[in-house]
Order: structure tokens, then C-alpha cells, then sequence
């Protein structure tokens, strides 16, 4: 049994984790960075390690390091929440030679879902529909023309090992495509240490719906339904909700039923997600695996009374999880809104001293936060300090508990994202539940540069 857990990770998603440890009786360990150690999370831990300089690659990203903590602290176990290592491989197995258990599923299911291009072919041969695209790099710029050609502009020129919008771009000609090949080849390389490209046709008017999956070690797997991303802006997402406003129960059910599949093909572990891209009539398209917990777990949660993390660790203790398929029910609506440290206007992040932090007490809201009042945001790390959720018997009364919250959420001494979020929730179009992954560009860049 897990007695103390070491979490390899920082900000709220860190604070999440520890919430549901203490709950569970698990002690905890935090490793922070010369940036972070101010930082709400640090305290909350029961022990504290200072990791390094404030750059990943010598904090968040040094395995040494934090295996050597663990070691030092009597660490049984080690989350990696959300992105940094997360989705290593190479970090699960150096976890596994430790003695140490990885809270996710197996190195060789990251490796694989960590590659688009690998995760594509294992879904085909799973049975589930994939864009049309390559299924293997492409070599160079002229090869991709030849092939963007064959398959039709507009074309979505993606990274293998991309996440996060890095290394991902739409070309609409021979022209951008040669352009964009070389740059995110080269952006690719410098992120992630692998350059390899591949290509997809875009689903015009597409929506990004994803489905979390659980999986215990005794061949039990479930989804908790699914959650609607659609709204992104630098192909990031901004606002997730669940369940979605757009699919029928029967195409419910369809994409539920392929994302089981594929995770038993898998043979997955431990709590995944699996992206579709969803055309306007309900048709699906596997766009990526995500083998770790997501930024939007909250609004799952919210709708099954389940907490996500915990499963995780039940599974990592290898215990038999007595939920089943048909016991699982969608309670009322949830929305959850990140909050960034930037400028709602042209996106560039906004680091700097927070002289005011007042969280909103408002009906049915729930904030997983990285900051406080008096704290420094630094230009480190992913601009986000916030998410607030907010729930409601019904979509309509979570979208009025949404603007309400962000009326009175009070964030001085940064600019941040809260204007944009209040436009967007005011939008008639995302009232009607019409969003696609366009809609920041249609519905709220568009009006910010026609005023």
C-alpha cells in the first residue's frame, strides 16, 4: 500500500493531489523550484524539497534529481500530475527501477500514445476511425506537398511528439506549407528533441470532444462520459464542459464505447483520456491519447461525484475498482474556465506581482488555484494560475453561476484572461452550445480587431 507520495510536479495540479492524499491518509512531498517557493502548494505538502534553479530542465524536468528526493524522503510512490514528465516513458521506467510506483499506466503505453504518429496506427488497428493523414514522418517539405496534394488543403501539419499547440499549424497552400514544415520541424526538435512531422486533413467546423477512461489491473475498464474542449485559442484549450451541448446520447454511447475499446487493445492502466475530433454530424475521429490525469478532470468530476485522483492511487494499489459501466450516471452540467496570466488581447503571457487575489463566493463554485494574494507569477512556466469550476442542475444555470463567479473573481497587479472569458460566455452562439474550434477566431478575435 502507498504510504507517501512524491509529487513530481507544481501549481494547483500539485495542490489537487495533495487535497485528496491527505484525505486518503498518504503523506506527501513536494519539490519546488527557486521560482516556486513561495507558492501555495509547498506548504500544503508534508515535507519540501528544493529541486533547483527555476528553468525545467534543471527543476520540474530533472529526473536525477527528483528520484535521488525521493529516495532521500522514503517516497513509495510518485504522481507526475500533468505535463513536464507526465507522459515519460523514460520517467516511469527509471520510477520502476527505483522501487518506486508510477501513479499512471506502463512506459510502453506512454511511449506508444506519446508518438501521434504510433498512436494512430494502434488505433486503426483497434478498430477506431482516424483523420486522413500519414501514418508515418514525413521526410522532408516536398515530400509533404506532394502529399497534402493527394489528400486536399486545408491540411493540419502536426509534431509526433507535440502537445500543447507546439508544432502544430493549418496550411491552406503548397506555399505555407513549405514555410511551416521547416519551422515547426525546428520548434519540434527544440521542445521535445524530436522533430518528426506528420500530416492530417482538417475537419472543418470540427469539435473537440474527449472521453476520460479508468482502467483498473484486473481487466475492468469504464468511461466517465465525456467533455466538450472545443473552445481554444493557439490550439490551447481556455473552456471545457461537460457533458457536451452538441452529441446525441446514441453518439454518446458510440465514442464511449470505441475509447473502452481502445484502451483494452491497450491493455491501459490508471486514468486516460482519448481526443476526438467531431464533425458537424456526429462523425468521430481519434485525434490523441492523453496517458495521465487532465487539467479538465474537475468537470468530470463534478457530474459523476467521483474523484479522479483517487482512483488513480486505488489503481496504483492495485485494487479490484467495484464501479461498473451501468452504475455511472451524468448529474447536472460543469464548466470550468483556466485562468492565464496573460493579456486577453494578444495572448502574451502577463508575469508579475498579484497585489489582490479575492476568489469568488458564489453558488456551486469550486477553484483549483497556484497562486495567492502577494505572489509573483514568473515568466517560467505555463502562464496558468487558475481554474474555477462552477456546476448547476443544468447547463444554462452553470453558464449564469460561470459569469457570476468571473464578475466577481478580483485578480490586480496582471493583466489576465477573465475579459475574454466573460465575452465568451455572453457570446449568443456559445449560449446556443455552437462551439467549434474556431470560435475564438470567429466569435471573439474577430469583433477584438473589427472595434
Amino acid at each position: 500500500m502507498i504510504k507517501k507520495v512524491i509529487i513530481a510536479n507544481r501549481g494547483e495540479i500539485a495542490a489537487r493531489i495533495i487535497r485528496t492524499c491527505t484525505k486518503m491518509g498518504i503523506q506527501t512531498v513536494a519539490v519546488y523550484s527557486e521560482a516556486d517557493q513561495k507558492a501555495p502548494f509547498v506548504a500544503m505538502a508534508d515535507e519540501s524539497f528544493l529541486l533547483g534553479p527555476p528553468r525545467v530542465n534543471e527543476s520540474y524536468l530533472n529526473i536525477d534529481k527528483i528520484l535521488s528526493i525521493a529516495k532521500e524522503c522514503g517516497a513509495d510512490a510518485v504522481h507526475p500530475g500533468y505535463g513536464f514528465l507526465s507522459e515519460n516513458g523514460r520517467f516511469a521506467e527509471r520510477c520502476e527501477a527505483e522501487g518506486l510506483t508510477f501513479i499512471g499506466p506502463s512506459s510502453h503505453v506512454m511511449d506508444m500514445m506519446g508518438s501521434k504518429i504510433a498512436a494512430r496506427n494502434a488505433m486503426e488497428k483497434a478498430n477506431i476511425p482516424i483523420v486522413p493523414g500519414t501514418n508515418e514522418a514525413v521526410a522532408s517539405a516536398e515530400a509533404a506537398v506532394q502529399i497534402a496534394n493527394e489528400i486536399g488543403y486545408p491540411i493540419m501539419l502536426k509534431a509526433s511528439a507535440g502537445g500543447g499547440g507546439i508544432g502544430m499549424q493549418v496550411v491552406n497552400n503548397d506555399e505555407e506549407l513549405i514555410k511551416a514544415f521547416e519551422s515547426n520541424t525546428k520548434r519540434a526538435q527544440t521542445f521535445f528533441g524530436d522533430g518528426s512531422m506528420f500530416l492530417e486533413k482538417k475537419i472543418e467546423g470540427a469539435r473537440h470532444i474527449e472521453i476520460q477512461l479508468i482502467a483498473d489491473h484486473f481487466g475492468n475498464v469504464f468511461h466517465l462520459f465525456e467533455r466538450e474542449c472545443s473552445i481554444q485559442r493557439r490550439n490551447q484549450k481556455v473552456l471545457e464542459e461537460a457533458p457536451s451541448p452538441f452529441i446525441s446520447e446514441e453518439t454518446r454511447k458510440k465514442m464511449g464505447e470505441a475509447a473502452v475499446n481502445a484502451a483494452k487493445a491497450l491493455k491501459y492502466t490508471n486514468a486516460g483520456t482519448i481526443e476526438f475530433l467531431v464533425d458537424e454530424n456526429e462523425n468521430f475521429y481519434f485525434l490523441e491519447m492523453n496517458t495521465r490525469i487532465q487539467v479538465e478532470h474537475p468537470v468530470t468530476e463534478e457530474i459523476t461525484g467521483l474523484d479522479i485522483v483517487e482512483l488513480q492511487l486505488n489503481i496504483a494499489n492495485k485494487k479490484e475498482l467495484t464501479i461498473n459501466q451501468d452504475t455511472l450516471s451524468i448529474n447536472g452540467h460543469a464548466i470550468e474556465v483556466r485562468i492565464y496570466a496573460e493579456d486577453p488581447k494578444t495572448f502574451f503571457p502577463s508575469p508579475g506581482h498579484i497585489s489582490t487575489y479575492e476568489e469568488p463566493k458564489t453558488n456551486k463554485v469550486r477553484l483549483e488555484t497556484a497562486v495567492s494574494n502577494n505572489y509573483d507569477v514568473t515568466p517560467f512556466y505555463d502562464p496558468m494560475i487558475s481554474k474555477l469550476i462552477v456546476s448547476g442542475e443544468n447547463r444554462l444555470e452553470a453558464i449564469n453561476n460561470l459569469k457570476q463567479a468571473l464578475l466577481k473573481f478580483k485578480i490586480e497587479g496582471i493583466k489576465t484572461n477573465i475579459p475574454m472569458l466573460l465575452k465568451i460566455v455572453d457570446n449568443e452562439e456559445f449560449m446556443k452550445g455552437n462551439t467549434t474550434t474556431s470560435f475564438v477566431q470567429e466569435h471573439y478575435l474577430t469583433e477584438l480587431h473589427t472595434n
